[in-house]
């Protein structure tokens, strides 16, 4: 899998990993070309019309997806979201092992503590912090599946990349855009502050392992134009999208099919 993700990029094709929560949003992004499906607990609630939200159990929600996904996927490799801070999930190798038992080719750290500091340094003292997202790196790593890792910090993302991190995803926030985007949210930031976010993780953790892959996510990072200004101002070298492939695309196109519906007028007598 990862000789492949390398080949993509020297080929000058971008990594895109997609977020999938449903059966039609994964086989028609396998169609379009994404390198990696992505199974997010959160995703339940974007196809649940809902902004991005923990719903349920996450690690037992993400499992009962598999069958799903796996049913429409014929090749892409399907990346599980695992919750390494789940206190009912203490014995992390017996975790890992049910994702890989599953079918799932890879892992990525979501939900995450990541995004709160405070209370991920209040976890740590018992065991279920930062540390355990760099720990659910390595066992998988153990059990040969690719591995990605979200970092909303250069410090995270150090982190991760001596966990042993196949993709180093810098995590820009909630993204915007779409009628459930993140503009209002306080600390939102703009494409600029974007940037300079992602590249300093970047720089930070490809200072420490050279082959280290980084693609990019969240914050104003929405669109497909937004990624070409991501990939000339950073090291970058793909994204993976959540919001941005299983909700606005949804969003959009079905909100216009019913305007072009009811846009044809009757036929007059």
């Amino acid at each position: 899998m990862l000789e492949k993700l390398r080949a993509e990029v020297s080929a000058g094709r971008p990594i895109i990993g997609a977020g999938c929560s449903a059966g039609i949003v994964a086989k028609f992004a396998e169609r379009g070309g994404a390198d990696l499906i992505i199974c997010y607990s959160t995703g339940r609630s974007r196809i649940m019309g809902l902004p991005t939200t923990r719903v349920g159990n996450s690690n037992v929600d993400t499992l009962a997806m598999y069958d799903e996904i796996a049913n429409v996927v014929d090749t892409t490799p399907i990346i599980a979201g695992i919750e390494g801070c789940d206190p009912t999930e203490r014995r992390l190798p017996a975790l890992v092992k049910k994702f890989h038992d599953k079918g799932f080719n890879g892992v990525i750290n979501f939900p995450s503590v990541g995004d709160r500091p405070a209370y991920a340094a209040a976890r740590e003292v018992v065991g279920l912090g930062l540390s355990r997202e760099y720990e659910l790196i390595r066992v998988a790593r153990e059990f040969d599946m690719l591995t990605l890792g979200y970092a909303y910090s250069v410090e995270q993302g150090v982190g991760l990349t001596d966990a042993g991190v196949d993709v180093l995803v810098p995590h820009a926030g909630w993204t915007t855009g779409g009628a459930q985007g993140s503009e209002t949210a306080s600390g939102a930031r703009t494409l600029d502050q974007t940037l300079e976010h992602v590249q300093a993780i970047v720089e930070a953790c490809v200072s420490r392992r050279p082959e280290l892959i980084c693609v990019c996510h969240g914050g104003s990072i929405a669109e497909p134009q937004d990624t070409r200004v991501v990939y000339e101002r950073t090291q970058t070298v793909g994204f993976v999208g959540a919001s941005s492939i299983e909700r606005i695309p949804i969003e959009r196109a079905i909100e216009q099919t019913l305007v072009d519906f009811k846009s044809v007028p009757l036929a007059t007598a």
